[in-house]
């Protein structure tokens, strides 16, 4: 059975007593009203070993997750963090193939299969983003689009290591715009992307993987996208930075 899971992007935001404030109050309320899903905190990597250790405090009541990872297991790659270090911080999660990372950092499928290896080589789950621009939707090529980003990244893993990946589609055009797809849409993708991976995978790998949606989710639209039978959660960018509103998203199943 699938889990439901609402993961928070802090991206590049929050000072280090921000993010010691914030993760505090995360956990708080987690503590004090529960949860509904499994909560993933995604904080820049400078704080993930303070947030880690929140967590392992409040004993366990989230995951931690990176939001990036190098596609090269070790060496002279100046700035970069590999997934052997993200395992030795017991990281579980770690987003890939965001947009931002795509269309300003140039990243390929290729390297994105290579960093889908890393993780899973060191059993950190990813958390593959998927999407298309707001032209590609205009002409009707946002299925084709995403297709195309899953096969490159993703579809040359074993049935076995791809049940350890989690799918985020996100529409480029709604992310950070305050535009959201709308529940249909949602859903009329999810059930598309779970299509291609019961063709690939077979019906059991399929029905079993989580897809998020990503793009302007916040505490106000989460249920409704959330009751689509093929979304299972959301991975939230601005709203994972106030609390009350991640919290509210993560129960709104």
């Amino acid at each position: 059975m699938r889990k439901n899971i609402v993961a928070g992007n802090w991206k590049m935001n929050t000072t280090f007593q921000e993010a010691e404030e914030l993760i505090e109050n995360i956990i708080e309320k987690l503590e004090t009203e529960g949860t509904k899903s499994d909560v993933v905190v995604c904080p820049p990597a400078l704080y993930l070993e303070m947030v880690s250790d929140y967590d392992n405090e409040a004993k366990n009541t989230l995951s931690v997750g990176a939001q990036n990872v190098s596609e090269h297991e070790k060496g002279a790659f100046t700035g970069e963090i590999s997934a052997a270090m993200l395992a030795s911080m017991d990281v579980q999660y770690c987003i890939i193939g965001h947009s931002e990372r795509r269309k300003y950092f140039g990243e390929t499928g290729k390297q994105l299969a290579e960093k889908t290896e890393r993780l899973l080589d060191h059993a950190i789950r990813p958390i593959f983003c998927c999407g298309e621009l707001l032209e590609e939707r205009e002409a009707g090529n946002h299925f084709q689009v995403v297709e195309k980003q899953i096969e490159e990244a993703l579809f040359h893993l074993s049935e076995d290591e791809f049940s350890n990946v989690v799918i985020a589609y996100e529409p480029v055009w709604a992310i950070g715009t305050g535009k959201t797809a709308t529940a249909g849409q949602a859903q009329e993708m999810h059930a598309f992307i779970r299509g291609l991976l019961k063709n690939k995978y077979g019906a059991g790998v399929a029905e079993n993987t989580t897809i998020l949606y990503g793009g302007s989710c916040n505490a106000q639209n989460a249920r409704e996208l959330f009751a689509n039978p093929d979304v299972d959660g959301g991975l939230i960018g601005g709203a994972s930075l106030k609390a009350d509103d991640f919290i509210a998203i993560a129960n709104s199943f």
